[in-house]
C-alpha cells in the first residue's frame, strides 16, 4: 500500500471519529462545560467580581451576606464573595489535576508498557506489584499518607498519585499486551527493530486512545477526590480557596446560610460531570473500552 493511501486512511479514520463526537450533543456538552472550567481558572483574576477575596482579605461587615446584586452567590463567615473564590476554586482543582495525571499517566502507562511487551519475570514483577497497590483502598493511603504530611496542594497531589499509577499501569498493560501479539509486531522484530522501537512507535500508538480516554475520566475523580480530601482538612488549606475547604466551612451554618455550601458544592458537581460527559464522548468517539 502507498503512503498516499496510508495517509487518506488515517485521515478517513480521524474524520468518521470526529464525526462520531459532534452527532454526539452529550460530549459536546461535556467539552463546553469542560472549556468553561479552564477558561474560569485560567482567567479568574479577570472575570472574579473580589479577586482579592481568593485571599486572606476579611470583611466583618459583610459576614454571611446572603446572594444579592454585589455577592451574587452571598459571602462567607468572614465576608468573602463565594462567586470569586469559587472561581479560584477551579485553578486549585485543575492544578491538582494537572500535578496528578503528570505523575500517574507517565509511570503508569510506562510500566503497563514494559508488562505487556516483555513476559516472564519483568511482567510478573510488574503485574504484582501493581495487583497489590491496587488492594489499597484509595482513600485510606490518602488519609495515611496526609496524616504524616502537613496537609498542601503539593502533598494532596502526592497522596492521590501514589496509586493513581496503578489504574493506568493495568488499563495500558491489558491493551499492550494484547497489541505486542500482532502479526505487524512480531514482523517488525524479526526485521531487527529495538525494543525501544517496538514499544514507542508500534505499541504505543495504539495506547494513545484509551490513554486519552481514561486521562480525561480520571479528572472528573481526582477533583472529587481532591475536594473530599480538603473537606477532611487533609488538602489544600486556608485561605487559598478550594472547593472541598468551602463546603467544609459552609456546613457548619446549614441550614440558615446555605449559600455556603451550595455554591462549591455546585461547582464541584459541574466540574465532574463535564469531565465524565467528555470522557464518554471521547470513548465513543475512539470506540474503545475503560
Amino acid at each position: 500500500m502507498s503512503a498516499s493511501s496510508e495517509e487518506i486512511k488515517v485521515l478517513s479514520a480521524r474524520r468518521m471519529a470526529w464525526m462520531r463526537f459532534s452527532a454526539n450533543p452529550v460530549a459536546i456538552m461535556g467539552a463546553l462545560m469542560v472549556a468553561s472550567v479552564i477558561l474560569a481558572a485560567i482567567f479568574a483574576p479577570v472575570i472574579a467580581p473580589f479577586p482579592d477575596h481568593a485571599g486572606a482579605v476579611i470583611d466583618f461587615r459583610n459576614k454571611h451576606a446572603a446572594p444579592d446584586a454585589t455577592y451574587l452567590l452571598g459571602a462567607d463567615k468572614v465576608g468573602r464573595d463565594i462567586l470569586s473564590r469559587v472561581i479560584f476554586g477551579f485553578r486549585v482543582s485543575l492544578l491538582l489535576v494537572a500535578g496528578v495525571l503528570i505523575v500517574a499517566v507517565p509511570i503508569g502507562g510506562g510500566l503497563g508498557l514494559l508488562a505487556g511487551y516483555f513476559s516472564g519475570k519483568i511482567e510478573a514483577v510488574i503485574t504484582g506489584f501493581t495487583n497489590v497497590m491496587l488492594a489499597i483502598p484509595p482513600l485510606v493511603m490518602a488519609l495515611a499518607v496526609g496524616n504524616v504530611l502537613t496537609p498542601s496542594l503539593t502533598n494532596a497531589m502526592i497522596a492521590i498519585a501514589l496509586l493513581w499509577w496503578t489504574w493506568h499501569a493495568r488499563l495500558v498493560y491489558r491493551v499492550s499486551k494484547s497489541v505486542a501479539a500482532e502479526d505487524f509486531v512480531e514482523a517488525a522484530r524479526l526485521a531487527g527493530a529495538s525494543h525501544w522501537h517496538i514499544v514507542t512507535r508500534e505499541i504505543l500508538p495504539n495506547c494513545i486512545a484509551v490513554i486519552s480516554v481514561k486521562t480525561t475520566l480520571d479528572a472528573a475523580f481526582i477533583i472529587l477526590f481532591g475536594a473530599t480530601l480538603s473537606f477532611l482538612g487533609l488538602g489544600v488549606q486556608p485561605p487559598t480557596p478550594d472547593l472541598g475547604t468551602m463546603v467544609a466551612d459552609g456546613r457548619q451554618f446549614l441550614p440558615e446560610r446555605w449559600w455556603g455550601v451550595l455554591a462549591p458544592g455546585l461547582a464541584i458537581f459541574y466540574a465532574t460531570l463535564g469531565f465524565n460527559l467528555l470522557g464518554d464522548g471521547l470513548r465513543d468517539m475512539f470506540d474503545v473500552e475503560v
